[in-house]
């Protein structure tokens, strides 16, 4: 093949390139501009797409939408609407939200309804992502969805082994990261940071032992006057000082 054909073949290819290469490594790349540049339209786009999930349930089920940071689309729904938000977004062919990713919670023990129950979903064949957030309190259930996406069993289990959320319809709402003996729910704000008791294997005994904790429980309250709190360099901490050492000055200046 002649060098003319060899040139005029790479220069019709339509094979994907760097965005660094073609940028010459200097200033942006190419994906950086398109992606700021399309950040209003992103985050148009998607709370158009929240005024759609809205549109389509009873008043009311969708409390407050938002996009954070531009590019997340966030729904707060009413606990007793979940299963109807979540089979829309799932069936719904204007969503097709087909898999949950992820699901935890979160513990706000200053107000009335502590806990958040946080939904990740996404939709491969839209190319998009939404986060669903109900709120409860430690005694009312929140609606299962593992009718819905079967891998949510998973981290219900683990929500209500952390946090005490307990799960309408659940039937397997077993401990997951706990021993099946654990009291409390580790995750809470309100639970001790050493816990109730200590678990170790005792070789005499060849078994695993439960005792009372040793330790102190005054380190439990936190505050800013702490002296724990206030300790910024901790003894073994003097390579921190070293971007302190001041190079030799010039003859004839103040120290």
């Amino acid at each position: 093949m002649s060098r003319a054909a060899r040139q005029r073949r790479r220069g019709s290819s339509t094979a994907s390139c760097s965005c660094r290469r073609r940028s010459g490594g200097r200033g942006p790349s190419c994906v950086a501009d398109t992606t700021e540049s399309a950040a209003p339209a992103l985050a148009g786009r998607l709370q158009a797409l929240g005024e759609a999930v809205r549109q389509a349930l009873p008043h009311g089920t969708i409390e407050s939408i938002a996009v954070e940071r531009g590019q997340e689309l966030v729904l707060h729904v009413r606990r007793e609407g979940l299963v109807e938000t979540m089979l829309l977004l799932r069936d719904g062919a204007d969503f097709a939200f087909e898999q949950l990713m992820d699901l935890c919670g979160v513990d706000w023990p200053e107000q009335p309804e502590r806990f958040e129950v946080v939904y990740n979903l996404l939709s491969l064949s839209l190319n998009q992502r939404v986060r669903v957030i109900a709120r409860t309190d430690a005694a009312t259930p929140v609606p299962t969805v593992s009718a819905i996406w079967p891998n949510a069993t998973w981290y219900e289990r683990e929500a209500w082994d952390m946090y005490g959320i307990v799960f309408a319809g659940q039937t397997d709402l077993r401990r997951l990261l706990t021993d099946y003996g654990f009291e409390g729910h580790p995750l809470r704000k309100d639970f001790p940071l050493t816990g109730y008791v200590e678990v170790r294997y005792d070789e005499e005994r060849k078994q695993v032992v439960y005792e009372p904790v040793t330790l102190t429980q005054d380190f439990r309250n936190f505050d800013f006057l702490s002296p724990w709190e206030a300790m910024t360099t901790l003894p073994g901490d003097e390579k921190v000082h070293l971007n302190r050492i001041e190079g030799p000055k010039p003859q004839g200046t103040n120290p």
